[in-house]
């Protein structure tokens, strides 16, 4: 009678056939050695290599692959020997009527002893996402930030002692993992099949599995294996990126796991406080800017999508101020972010029309108005309610082509056109203080905006 010390999924055992038919032996699967998951976001697909040292004897060998309540792609599943490639061999693989969930291999070895294995399979139902979070210093010329990576296992397997790998970029498959997982009989025939010499039968998807899987395995190997401190090795690899999390965790299935991606202390960053009426309302946004590149210890690889809480170090006991939360697109390498922090309650923004008149007239040969002069006295007033200087972008859209603005000169901001209808003021407030801003608006009506 034989018995096994555990139960594991996906569950292999091994008979072991030698010179003596008659005498067959069964032996408990031992635990991995090496688990590492590589995860695809884009079409819920994690590739899946496991290391374990296997004991075989000369001659054939059968192994049970069982994937019973699991999300793993049978079609998927390979098995090599690195150090005994030439002296191990997969001859067939046979799915056996009546059994769910289940196949059979047959391997031919010519080694006698431990064998270390490689295991790989694609399955579904592990997914990753990248977050961060940004702490403003005193001043707000400095942010650390802080990168991490929250990986989700329902893929119905537990990964224990696992590397992680994630992945940036888009894969397409003719067939859904989680769909082909599901099958009763994963080539539609139960049974035993014809031999197909040393690797597994062919479905009309393994072609674009197989280019996934390589460009995957390719990246890993060059990848060396993972250290004790918890970090992140980025790797381009033609239109992917590489994600390497150093160091192992386990990760049960219904759990979910935040793992650190990175960190920086300071990133230069600018504030900015924008008003434009036409687009936020009535008041102001607060902006923040920094850019991915190494001038802000940034800029060695591109930022996946994520939400990015943002706090301000407020100095006194390490206490934090919440300042609000963005959801930040993919951002390449070299390329200025714009986190959009909604309103600012404590910076106030009023334009206010003073007075208004038209002048210089044009009439036609009968008498009638052809165009004028339509002249608006504005005062825009900034309160800075903050205890830091502020930096604020006003901005004037006009709705008109033809238009001058003539600055007063008490004015501390500058002006600028930014196109044919619209134009910016930027200036600086120091705290707790106001500023009013003047100006004079020509709009050039009719044949007027012709004549300058």
């Amino acid at each position: 009678m034989h018995t096994r010390s555990f139960l594991l999924v996906p569950l292999i055992t091994v008979i072991l056939t030698g010179a003596a038919a008659a005498k067959v032996d069964l032996v408990t699967l031992p635990e991995r050695d090496r688990v590492q998951l590589t995860i695809y976001n884009s079409a819920d697909l994690t590739l899946v290599r496991e290391e374990r040292t296997l004991t075989l004897k000369k001659g054939i060998n059968r192994l049970e692959f069982g994937w019973e309540g699991t999300l793993i792609d049978p079609t998927s599943v390979q098995l090599r020997a690195p150090k005994h490639s030439d002296h191990v061999r997969l001859l067939e693989v046979a799915f056996p009527p009546k059994i769910k969930g289940a196949a059979v291999w047959t391997v031919e070895s010519d080694v006698n002893g431990p064998v270390p294995v490689e295991i790989s399979f694609f399955t579904s139902g592990i997914s990753w996402r990248a977050f961060y979070m940004g702490t403003l210093s005193g001043d707000e010329q400095t942010m650390r930030l802080q990168g991490y990576v929250r990986v989700e296992n329902r893929s119905g397997e537990d990964y224990e002692n696992a590397e992680t790998r994630v992945i940036v970029g888009k894969i397409h498959l003719l067939d859904e993992i989680a769909e082909l997982a599901r099958r009763e009989t994963p080539y539609g025939t139960p049974g035993y099949p014809e031999p197909r010499g040393q690797g597994l039968l062919i479905t009309a998807s393994d072609e674009l599995k197989q280019k996934a899987y390589s460009q995957m395995a390719a990246a890993e190997e060059a990848a060396d294996y993972a250290a004790a401190t918890k970090s992140i090795v980025k790797e381009g690899m033609s239109e992917y990126f590489l994600y390497s999390i150093e160091g192992t965790e386990s990760i049960p299935n219904g759990w979910g796991k935040r793992l650190p991606s990175f960190e920086v202390a300071a990133v230069p960053v600018e504030n900015l406080f924008r008003f434009e009426e036409e687009r936020y309302g009535s008041l102001a946004h607060r902006l923040i800017y920094f850019q991915n590149d190494e001038e802000h210890e940034l800029g060695k690889e591109p930022l996946p999508d994520g939400k990015m809480k943002i706090f301000r170090d407020l100095g006194q006991d390490s206490h934090l101020s919440y300042v609000g939360e963005v959801y930040n697109k993919y951002i390449p390498m070299q390329q200025d972010l714009e986190l959009d922090l909604g309103n600012a309650t404590d910076v106030k923004v009023e334009p206010i029309l003073m007075a208004e008149h038209t002048e210089n007239y044009t009439f036609s040969n009968k008498g009638d108005i052809t165009g004028f002069d339509r002249i608006q006295l504005w005062e825009i007033e900034l309160q800075n309610n903050r205890n830091i200087p502020i930096r604020t972008e006003v901005w004037r859209n006009l709705s008109h082509a033809h238009w001058k603005i003539d600055n007063n000169a008490s004015n501390k901001g500058t002006y600028e056109k930014v196109d044919v209808d619209s134009a910016k003021y930027v200036l600086d407030v120091e705290p707790n203080s106001a500023v009013r801003l003047k100006y004079t608006l020509t709009l050039y009506e009719g044949d007027c905006q012709y004549q300058r």
